[in-house]
């Protein structure tokens, strides 16, 4: 085990990311739906239980799935997973402050998947009102939640993954003809990527392959890894490695 890293759940990712997930900084996965992200999450949750470590897993989209962590982990996975559930970004603010009043011993893994459904919503509807002083104070509150997070993992030494949404730029008919792709934005934008240390954007490249592409890295350079997701976890795709 690399020091000041944990594993992903995958020696082959493992080996991508020259160790593992950073043990003292966010790490955000951000792509359209269905290109990864909480399966990645899951793998590295059902990996810490195997180890004995407690995992806090916030769960806004539903998207947690305990047959799924028990096929990853191959035993009782769920006693070493505090499951926190939001359905509004308001029960996403009491979970933060649940947040804090468990972090403790034991605590291996902290993940959020994700962080910007609710907030997404929230803005949404605070913008059609035009209602400036509230899209402020939503945004205050999702910059709090990421301090919260990355003093956690600078001052507990607890890896923190976090998912993240994406929409399209807008494109010209002349951009379509030639057949240019739209650029996938994260939401949150600023917020999220000032407060995230290591950012991986995940890609669906149809047939049941994802490539995951390394943005943002304190140590690492911008590369890429193609893998499809197989029932004890992923699995990467040969010749797709760089």
């Amino acid at each position: 085990m690399v020091e000041n890293k944990i594993p992903s759940g995958s020696i082959e990712l493992d080996e991508w990311l020259l160790g593992g997930y950073d043990r003292d900084v966010i790490t955000v996965f951000y792509g359209p739906a269905g290109s990864g992200k909480t399966n990645l999450c899951l793998i590295a949750a059902a990996e810490q239980a195997a180890l004995g470590n407690k995992v806090i897993f916030i769960d806004t989209e539903g998207g947690f799935s305990v047959e799924r962590l028990k096929q990853l982990a191959n035993f009782d996975v769920m006693k070493n997973i505090i499951l926190l559930k939001a359905t509004t970004f308001d029960e996403q603010r009491e979970c933060f402050n649940k947040l804090l009043d468990l972090i403790g011993k034991g605590i291996g893994l902290i993940v959020i998947d994700s962080l910007v459904m609710l907030y997404r919503l929230e803005i949404g509807d605070a913008a059609s009102s035009k209602d400036y002083e509230k899209i402020q104070a939503i945004n205050r509150s999702l910059a709090r939640q990421l301090r919260i997070l990355s003093e956690i993992a600078r001052k507990k030494n607890i890896p923190v993954l976090v998912t993240d949404q994406v929409y399209g730029g807008f494109l010209s008919q002349e951009d379509l003809d030639s057949g240019k792709k739209k650029q996938m934005n994260m939401v949150g934008g600023d917020i999220i990527k000032y407060w995230s240390k290591a950012i991986i954007e995940l890609e669906n490249l149809g047939h049941g392959r994802k490539r995951a592409i390394l943005r943002k890295h304190r140590n690492l350079p911008e590369k890429r890894f193609e893998f499809e997701i197989v029932d004890d976890g992923i699995r990467k795709k040969k010749g797709f490695f760089s």
